[in-house]
């Protein structure tokens, strides 16, 4: 009769682990420290090795200043794109802050479309979503298909992949709305860390893993293009951009 005793208590003593081992899977992920060399991608002074439209765009005590005003609107979604290189395999750092009155967005492993009707800055792809807002969803860190189909492709606080068959959320408890609250920095500066290896691309706000996602679609997958930053059409706003940091994975 010993044998089922001692059965029950290794069950016993396995339910007692278990909800140790799931409250580990729900802590913080920290984002990963900065290590290697780094391109610096904005100087603090000019937009050298920057394109975009110059009524909007400019460099304002030190940072990258883009605005729109009624007087100077945006026609279409533009962007102020980088140049000098492309986002394959790659990690990325800046901080930014931006108005409540629209969003604004880093786009990357996105395409250029310079003859688009709209203005000659138009970009489309794989976009981090930038909002001076704190209440889930509509918050900084999703990711969105600009110029696609797909629309939010991934939540902030998603784990996730897109299959042949579309979306699939592993988890959704990467963070919740008392923690995006008490991360996210209103009306101030608030540190980004996208790091894109392969399909699987995971966005880090102030230090902590907000999503992660692997685009597993044969077709609408993308692994390489422009980065690029975004003013959004529609109501006057601004965005700034200061630190910004690459370096190559590949």
């Amino acid at each position: 009769m010993r044998r089922p005793v001692i059965f029950c208590r290794a069950v016993l003593a396995a339910m007692l682990c278990l909800p140790a081992l799931v409250l580990s899977a729900a802590e913080p992920v920290a984002a990963p420290l900065e290590s290697g060399e780094y391109q610096i991608l904005f100087n603090g002074k000019d937009l050298t090795g920057w394109d975009g439209d110059p009524r909007l765009w400019s460099v304002k005590d030190g940072v990258i200043h883009g605005e729109t005003t009624p007087e100077n609107v945006a026609k279409g979604n533009t962007f102020l794109i980088w140049k000098d290189g492309n986002t394959k395999d790659f990690e990325l750092r800046l901080s930014f802050r931006c108005s409540n009155t629209n969003n604004s967005g880093i786009q990357y492993r996105s395409k250029h479309f310079p003859n688009d009707s709209r203005n000659a800055w138009v970009v489309r792809g794989y976009q981090h979503e930038l909002r001076n807002e704190n209440k889930l969803p509509n918050v900084a860190g999703f990711i969105y298909d600009e110029g696609g189909k797909r629309g939010r492709i991934c939540l902030a606080g998603e784990e996730a992949t897109w299959e042949s068959d579309g979306k699939k959320v592993v988890r959704n408890d990467l963070i919740d709305q008392a923690a995006f609250e008490k991360l996210f920095r209103l009306d101030d500066w608030n540190d980004v860390v996208i790091v894109a290896k392969g399909n699987h691309i995971q966005h880090f706000l102030n230090g902590r893993l907000i999503l992660d996602f692997k685009d597993n679609h044969p077709e609408l997958a993308l692994l390489d293009g422009v980065l690029a930053l975004q003013l959004h059409a529609g109501k006057p706003m601004w965005a700034e951009f200061k630190d910004i940091k690459f370096k190559s994975l590949d």
